[in-house]
């Protein structure tokens, strides 16, 4: 059959528009689909979300600046995941997704390249942040992981940053530095790490196994590193040095004073210190302390945690 007049022969010229930055065109094949089959529920997800996202691409003329038109269309993308909730669908498909991510990717990508240069933009961290992201989400992953690269040189202590330098490591098959990097983002900045901009499998399935044990929000972000040491992901480590060593211990007193002051209301500051409990006992394992030392902290988990304490120590 001629894939024009089939319902999938159009769907996947929809995609193929959409990869090329053509909408007119993939809302042509969609409403050619929806003639053929008007219950078809491929065809009606792929309308309401490239109708979705042309209804917002309409407010692209009223940005002068290019970095703010870029921006735009990246901070719609957080909501159109919130769109996807209120639709309700049971199912999801993947193929429209990727289609849709590449297009919106791509089209924030050409107001960034036209302010990127060869000058001091190269330097701009936060450019650099949003350049590596869109080159993530058109697949090209060498690309987003020089950019990104660049940016966490600048950016030492940012979650967000850090944890899309990871993500593409991981999309790279680059384990080892991915998980050394998830690790470090989860440390100095949780509350950055967005995972709904995440797509590897090695982050998002350890969120989703955080997410069955009953944890959501901000309490999600937190608990995080904390089973990514119990289940072996967040296992590549680094030394610490003096300096670090020092802000550790002063971050752990902090946190010990706030959760005694919270009670049963410490909520997110828990796993937040136990995270940095382990971190010490890394420290303390690497530079062959006194194992008094070791046991001493592991007996602040118990304390904190039964529950992790055991599993732990298992």
């Amino acid at each position: 059959m001629d894939a024009e007049k089939s319902v999938e022969g159009l769907l996947q010229k929809a995609y193929f528009s959409l990869k090329a930055s053509n909408a007119e065109e993939a809302m042509l094949a969609l409403n050619k689909a929806l003639k053929l089959d008007f219950e078809h529920p491929e065809v009606v997800y792929a309308l309401k979300c490239l109708s979705w996202w042309l209804e917002r691409f309409k407010r692209l003329s009223e940005f002068q600046d290019a970095y703010d038109g870029g921006g735009y269309i990246l901070s719609q993308w957080k909501s159109f995941y919130s769109f996807l909730d209120r639709m309700g669908e049971e199912k999801t498909f993947d193929s429209c997704l990727y289609a849709l991510k590449h297009f919106v990717f791509s089209a924030a990508l050409m107001f960034y390249k036209d302010i990127l240069g060869e000058g001091e933009n190269q330097h701009d961290p936060a450019l650099l942040l949003q350049v590596g992201r869109c080159y993530k989400g058109v697949g090209n992953f060498e690309e987003a992981i020089k950019y990104l690269e660049q940016a966490a040189r600048f950016k030492r202590e940012d979650g967000e940053t850090i944890s899309e330098l990871a993500d593409v490591n991981a999309l790279l098959e680059e384990t080892r530095a991915a998980k050394a990097l998830f690790r470090e983002a989860f440390f100095v900045n949780p509350e950055g790490v967005i995972i709904r901009n995440m797509d590897s499998e090695l982050i998002l399935r350890l969120a989703n196994r955080v997410k069955e044990a009953g944890y959501s929000g901000q309490e999600l972000l937190e608990w995080i590193p904390v089973y990514g040491a119990l289940l072996g992901v967040f296992s590549i480590k680094r030394e610490i040095n003096l300096a670090e060593l020092g802000r550790l211990k002063q971050s752990i007193f902090s946190l010990e004073n706030e959760v005694r002051g919270k009670g049963a209301e410490a909520g997110c500051l828990i796993p937040r210190l136990i995270n940095r409990y382990l971190w010490l006992i890394d420290h303390y394992e690497n530079a062959k302390a006194d194992p008094a030392l070791i046991e001493e902290t592991m007996l602040k988990i118990k304390i904190a945690s039964p529950a992790v304490y055991e599993q732990y120590r298992n």
